[in-house]
C-alpha cells in the first residue's frame, strides 16, 4: 500500500491551523523569526499533540517584514546558530507540553537557498545534527539540502508540493512568476496523487521530471489552504494512499 506524509506549515498567524490538522499527518511550526511567538508556538504544539500529528520546527531567516521570503547573505556560522536557536525554542515547548519534536523544515528563502547552496545546506544540516541526530530534515526533492544532510548521516524526508509548479530542473517556480502557485483545487489534488503514484510531475514547459515524494506540503498561509487540504486528503485516500507521518 502506498503511503505519504501530508505536512502543513503552521503557527504563522492564519486562522485555519486547528482545522487543517484534521487532514494532515505532520506540522512544521514557525519559531518566531518570520512569524509566530511563544504563545502561538505553544498553542500549536498543544493542538498537534491533541490531534496526534507529528511536530516539526520551521526555522527561517530573521525577516518578519517579508515573511521570511527574501534572500539574505549570512555566514555559515550565523545560519547554524539561528537555526539552532529556533529548533531549541520549539523543542523546549514540546517537552513542556509532553510532546516530541520529530523533524525540521526550513522556511521560505532559507529553504530555497539551501536547495541549491552547499554552504547553507551544510550549515542547516549541522545545526540539526548538533541538537539531535534522530531529527529528520525536510528538504526539496532532489536538492542539495537533501544531498548534504545525507552525507553527514542525517535522516532526510524528500518534500514535494501540491500547490506549486515546477521548472524542468526540478526547482520550484519562483513566487515572482505569475504561474508559481496552483490555485485550482482539483489540479493540486491531481498533482499530489501523480507524484506519489508515478514518481513524476509535469514541469511548466511540459517536461516530465522524476520526483521523490516522502511528504507533500500544504501551505497553511494559502488562500484556500483548508479546501486544498481536504481535497488532497480525499483524493489520496480514495486512491488507496495511506496518510501517515514519516515516523509512523
Amino acid at each position: 500500500m502506498l503511503s505519504v506524509d501530508l505536512n502543513c506549515d503552521m503557527g504563522e498567524g492564519y486562522p485555519d491551523d486547528d482545522a487543517l490538522m484534521d487532514y494532515v499527518s505532520s506540522v512544521s511550526i514557525a519559531c518566531g523569526y518570520h512569524a509566530g511567538d511563544e504563545t502561538t508556538m505553544r498553542t500549536t504544539v498543544q493542538n498537534a499533540i491533541k490531534k496526534g500529528v507529528a511536530i516539526g520546527a520551521h526555522p527561517s531567516y530573521p525577516d518578519r517584514d517579508n515573511f521570511g521570503r527574501s534572500e539574505m547573505s549570512l555566514s555559515s556560522n550565523e545560519i547554524r546558530e539561528m537555526v539552532i536557536d529556533q529548533i531549541l525554542k520549539l523543542q523546549e515547548l514540546c517537552s513542556e507540553e509532553g510532546g516530541t519534536l520529530t523533524h525540521v523544515k526550513p522556511h521560505g528563502a532559507l529553504y530555497n537557498q539551501s536547495a541549491k547552496d552547499a554552504g547553507i545546506a551544510n550549515a542547516i544540516a549541522n545545526a540539526v545534527c548538533s541538537i539531535d541526530t534522530k531529527l529528520r530534515l525536510f528538504g526539496l526533492s532532489g536538492s542539495t539540502s537533501i544531498e548534504k544532510a545525507r552525507m553527514i548521516g542525517l535522516r532526510t524526508v524528500s518534500e514535494a508540493f501540491a500547490d506549486r509548479t515546477y521548472r524542468s530542473d526540478g526547482s520550484l517556480t519562483s513566487r515572482t512568476q505569475p504561474n508559481a502557485l496552483i490555485r485550482d483545487t482539483d489540479t493540486a489534488a491531481e498533482q499530489a496523487l501523480r507524484m506519489i503514484a508515478t514518481g513524476n510531475v509535469v514541469a511548466t514547459d511540459g517536461k516530465i521530471i522524476g520526483i521523490d515524494a516522502d511528504t507533500i506540503c500544504i501551505h497553511g498561509d494559502g488562500e484556500h489552504a483548508l479546501e486544498f487540504a481536504a481535497a488532497i486528503n480525499k483524493k489520496l485516500t480514495e486512491n488507496g494512499v495511506k496518510i501517515e507521518a514519516v515516523n509512523g
